[in-house]
């Protein structure tokens, strides 16, 4: 506001033009202030995804020679009020079967069967019929030379369905579909049906997911998220041997300059949420090579192959010691997620040798996921 001479003549008009104009002055620089203010103190909504600090929750049991050595890769599934989970155990004889555990609150495990829940009859032949075929180029984790590896569970109606990687050791390791009754299920009697092929001979494939619910009224089978997500339906999962295998690619590629620019392949059966399919994916960076990494992403409820949010950067890389003191250092690898209540539980074998699990709140998790947060890791107390 300009100085008055003292004896000077002011109109009256002109004072009051100049004084309305300092006010509203000062009331745009305290708008602007007050919106720096508000601006300055909203936060997004951080990410927490929390290793439990009873990890890891499986270990190997040397008393049981089948699951001696590593246990690993669990699957899970929530039904009838616990969380059942098959993990990958390898014993004396290096092969892979699986084993089963189950949990009230999903982190402690009162039920721990002796025997394995599921042996993959027929996939292990002699030797000699083996090496007369030229062997694939897979080398499998966990030091094991072949059985069940990688398994994933859903419930669809009355039966729980299993998908595996089988592998044969030396010239065949493809994705394997079986499924057992819910009722023998929750009682552990393992009468799985006779388990049939579901990708190709001849060819590598992994990280293969069954949706949990029909997609259209047909069965989803996603079986590839790199260039793009592929998914084939089906209005029955019976006749693949009669019927042909599904036609896929091993992932390529990955998002340039990001974190997950070599893609892997998905990680437990998708979860539905209210704002899409939760997805959770294995990714590598070449420029930390060796460290298996994992993301997330959001797909479409009615179009699964479009993908509407993707996290920037891993919800959990491999930082402790368990995930990097086993068979193979750096790995973290999810086959299984569920969602109890307002939380989200990760099951993830950690350096090919434990099983371990992660928590987070899911609507804290799909919140911070939407506006691109970079999760923050922390520790949760035992209870």
């Amino acid at each position: 506001m300009p100085l008055i001479k003292k004896g000077a003549t002011v109109r009256k008009g002109t004072a009051q033009k100049t004084t309305g104009r300092v006010r509203a002055s000062l009331r745009v620089r305290t708008r602007g202030a007050k919106k720096l203010r508000s601006a300055v103190g909203r936060k997004r909504t951080p990410l927490h995804l929390e290793r439990f600090s009873g990890n890891p929750i499986i270990e190997p049991r040397g008393h049981n020679a089948w699951e001696s050595k590593a246990t690993f890769n669990p699957a899970a599934l929530h039904d009838g009020g616990r969380v059942h989970v098959l993990y990958r155990a390898i014993g004396d004889d290096d092969m892979s079967v699986l084993g089963y555990a189950a949990s009230a609150d999903g982190l402690h495990f009162d039920i721990r069967s002796n025997k394995p829940a599921y042996v993959p009859v027929g996939i292990i032949k002699d030797t000699s019929e083996r090496r007369a075929s030229p062997p694939v180029s897979y080398c499998s984790g966990g030091g094991g030379w072949g059985g069940a590896e990688d398994p994933r569970l859903v419930k669809i109606d009355d039966r729980i369905y299993l998908t595996f990687l089988a592998f044969n050791g030396w010239n065949s390791a493809r994705i394997a579909l079986t499924s057992i009754s819910a009722g023998d299920f929750q009682q552990m009697f393992w009468k799985w049906k006779k388990p049939v092929f579901i990708s190709p001979s001849g060819e590598v494939h992994k990280n293969w997911v069954l949706f949990p619910e029909k997609v259209h009224g047909k069965f989803a089978i996603l079986h590839g998220i790199s260039p793009h997500i592929r998914i084939d339906y089906f209005d029955t999962l019976d006749g693949f041997e009669e019927l042909g295998h599904i036609k896929s690619a091993p992932p390529v590629g990955g998002r340039k300059g990001k974190w997950d620019n070599w893609m892997r392949g998905a990680g437990p059966p998708p979860l539905k949420t209210k704002d899409g399919w939760l997805l959770l994916y294995h990714a590598m960076d070449t420029r930390d090579p060796d460290r298996y990494k994992l993301g997330a992403m959001l797909l479409d409820l009615k179009n699964p192959t479009q993908v509407h949010y993707r996290s920037k950067h891993p919800i959990l890389e491999p930082d402790e010691a368990y995930e990097n003191e086993g068979h193979k250092a750096g790995v973290i690898y999810s086959c299984g997620a569920v969602i109890i209540g307002d939380q989200l539980l990760v099951y993830y074998g950690g350096a090919d040798m434990v099983t371990c699990v992660a928590t987070a709140n899911l609507a804290t998790f799909l919140k911070a996921l939407k506006e691109g947060r970079t999760p923050e890791l922390k520790q949760r107390k035992s209870v």
